[in-house]
């Protein structure tokens, strides 16, 4: 069945030049290209950690003019002829993850990891040994998709991934339902807290994932979670959360997590961080910054690191953040002596979206009050990129509405 919106000779939309700049373009409406898309006019989308690292060139097969963006929601306006999922007017949230719903891995759960949705899933298979899913704005190893930082998007596979949002629940509660609310909870959910364990977790890192994954440990039934950043507001929203926090520019993160827990340490370790990290603060991190200097080609695990070090024997590190590359040096002699569990990987996100919607509308949780910015004008877009970046201005979560 087919919509009644026709494109007009372009749409606005954030667009990667290079290294360090994103300009808003006009570039070409999308168009149906399958007969499982839809395409959506975008409502709400946001600024993701992650994208920083397309801002900051750590992300290879970027090309100029590459539209990005992978939070994303709106309302259907067209719909491709086999899609009997979607009509035209559905309100829908958007995964990151782009999933088939019929190879193996989607059959398993495993929706990132669909072996069918990249179509550049060779040039993919030469570093990751096989082809992963396709994501929304996210280089061209990842398929060369356009992303939702614009004023529409096509959505392929749209029977499989996106989910769709009742009249009466606004968008900046449920926006995030695309990846970041899913990534902490799948981060949490991997650190098998249940109540009856009364586990101790530490995060490391206090931005929009590492905030998500303390409301999904304590959702989970987590006895106390300890939050490490160094962002005052990350800080202030983390112990706002029910955390206690640790700002590792004023305290030695090691020594202060075995003081916290009398020796014990935490019984899980999430990972928030992902390339980029810094704030080294132990001699095995400063041998490693020493040789990161020398060795700029690969991406620079200090949390990872610090993460291994600080979680209990025995105990598990889950890894939501973000690596593109080999990084290195690593405490692989640590992670393998202590007997640790690592649990990693994009996030499996249509796994999560029925439950934590429901969440959402029981009122358990509100995704949006972790926003600090808002725009109708993708204009701004490139300023609030930088802001976001930058940590200032209070900056801890961008969202646009780009018709308003």
């Amino acid at each position: 069945m087919l919509g009644l919106w026709i494109g007009e000779t372009g749409m606005k939309a954030l667009t990667w030049q290079k290294k360090g700049k994103i300009t808003c373009k006009s570039v070409p409406d999308p168009k149906i290209e399958d007969g499982r898309d839809v395409i959506i006019k975008v409502t709400s989308c946001a600024i993701c950690g992650s994208d920083l690292h397309l801002l900051g060139g750590f992300m290879p097969t970027m090309q100029c003019g590459d539209v990005l963006g992978h939070e994303t929601m709106g309302e259907v306006v067209d719909v491709g002829r086999d899609n009997t999922k979607l009509k035209v007017g559905d309100r829908i949230v958007v995964p990151f993850t782009i999933s088939c719903g019929e190879c193996r891995q989607c059959r398993w759960g495993n929706w990132s990891c669909c072996e069918r949705t990249n179509p550049n899933g060779k040039m993919q298979a030469e570093t990751f040994g096989y082809p992963l899913a396709g994501l929304f704005g996210f280089s061209h190893i990842t398929g060369g998709y356009a992303g939702g930082q614009a004023e529409y998007l096509r959505v392929p596979y749209a029977d499989v991934g996106p989910i769709k949002i009742p009249d009466g629940i606004e968008d900046e509660k449920v926006l995030f339902l695309s990846d970041i609310f899913p990534t902490g909870y799948q981060a949490a959910e991997y650190c098998e807290i249940t109540p009856e364990a009364e586990k101790t977790i530490a995060i490391f890192g206090c931005g929009p994932v590492g905030l998500m994954a303390i409301r999904s440990c304590f959702l989970l039934g987590a006895k106390r979670v300890i939050a490490i950043d160094t962002v005052p507001e990350r800080l202030a929203m983390a112990r706002a959360s029910g955390a206690e926090t640790i700002d590792f520019q004023a305290q030695p993160i090691q020594e202060t997590l075995i003081e916290m827990t009398g020796g014990l340490g935490p019984d899980a370790v999430i990972e928030a961080v992902g390339m980029e990290s810094h704030g080294a603060d132990t001699q095995a991190q400063k041998i490693s910054s020493a040789i990161m200097s020398a060795v700029t080609t690969l991406e620079r695990p200090f949390a990872l690191n610090q993460a291994i070090l600080a979680c209990r024997p025995g105990g598990i590190l889950s890894m939501p953040g973000v690596y593109a590359g080999p990084a290195g040096p690593i405490m692989v002699g640590v992670l393998m002596n202590k007997g640790l569990t690592l649990r990693t990987g994009q996030t499996h996100v249509q796994r999560y979206l029925e439950p934590l919607l429901g969440k959402i509308m029981n009122g358990d949780i509100d995704p949006s009050t972790i926003i600090s910015h808002r725009s109708a004008n993708l204009e701004d877009g490139p300023a609030l990129y930088e802001k976001f970046r930058d940590k200032s201005d209070h900056c801890t979560k961008v969202v646009f509405h780009p018709h308003g």
